[in-house]
């Protein structure tokens, strides 16, 4: 076993949808936050909250007993991470939670190199989950920092299932979860505008599935969204569009044929191409019409 060094100063790197609300929970539960965002603005949000804001990763990483990267993707991850790393003392705890799918390899090198204490943690849940700290935190990594990390992860979920010794397979799974999310997501937008286009309300299929074998409660949040015609992002499409590619890039050179993935992806990439980038993955819906002849 490791030393049970307690953690008390946390840097997240990455105030975005799903950062922001950890940093927030982290500092209300006793940790001092550092934050950094490419975008200031949004790190300043978290002032008010005792959360202090830095101009560079490397001023927000310094000193600090753990790092979370909640980043835009896997180059934006290592760009950030190497711009830090003069700040980054041997065996500092990394917790990297951005989706990067097989792209973890190349974040794992970097952090062997310099000899950083490296956990693959992605999460599944979104805005909601993260504000309430109702996450399922994914890590991978040695299980002798379970109990140093387990504050944390308390803090930013509800729920911790660890993966692997291995740390790289939690980043593996998060695709294959990410491929339901989008295959249920596409079922809801495209059963409720078939329903429409052939003349029925939508709402009926609401109504017939609610309480049935097929009803679930992210069938009743999408559902009710695109009825709404509300697409305030918790998942946006701009961001489905990446992960969804992430999931057929990692399936290439394997010995399996995908359908519904690819086929998502297309659908994704209509509705970001359609000006529909910013809003939520229900925003699915929004890509069913065929384009003019």
């Amino acid at each position: 076993m490791v030393e049970q060094k307690e953690i008390k100063t946390v840097a997240v790197l990455g105030t975005g949808i799903m950062g922001a609300p950890m940093a927030r929970n982290l500092q209300k539960n006793g940790f001092e936050v550092h934050a950094w965002n490419r975008t200031r603005a949004k790190a300043e949000e978290l002032q008010p909250d005792g959360v202090t804001v830095y101009d560079t990763p490397q001023e927000a990483v310094k000193d600090v007993d753990a790092v979370i990267t909640v980043l835009k993707d896997a180059a934006t991850v290592l760009e950030t991470i190497k711009s830090a790393q003069e700040s980054l003392t041997k065996g500092t705890i990394w917790i990297q939670m951005t989706t990067v799918g097989k792209k973890i390899d190349e974040i794992i090198q970097f952090a062997n190199e310099h000899e950083l204490i490296f956990f693959d943690a992605p999460v599944q849940g979104t805005k909601a989950p993260a504000e309430s700290g109702e996450l399922t935190i994914m890590p991978s990594g040695s299980s002798d920092y379970k109990e140093v990390l387990a504050p944390i992860f308390d803090v930013i979920g509800k729920k911790t299932i660890w993966v692997s010794e291995e740390a790289g397979k939690s980043s593996r799974l998060k695709l294959a979860l990410n491929s339901w999310v989008f295959a249920l997501t596409h079922g809801v937008a495209e059963s409720l505008t078939i329903a429409k286009e052939l003349g029925v309300d939508p709402q009926l299929v609401m109504d017939v599935i609610t309480g049935g074998p097929m009803d679930t409660p992210y069938f009743q949040q999408k559902g009710k969204a695109i009825l709404n015609d509300d697409y305030t992002a918790s998942f946006a499409v701009k961001n489905a569009v990446k992960d969804a590619q992430l999931i057929v890039d990692a399936i290439e050179d394997e010995d399996l044929q995908i359908d519904i993935t690819p086929a998502g992806l297309q659908r994704f990439q209509r509705a970001l191409d359609e000006g529909h980038g910013d809003k939520d993955i229900a925003a699915s819906g929004l890509a069913g019409k065929k384009e003019n002849e």
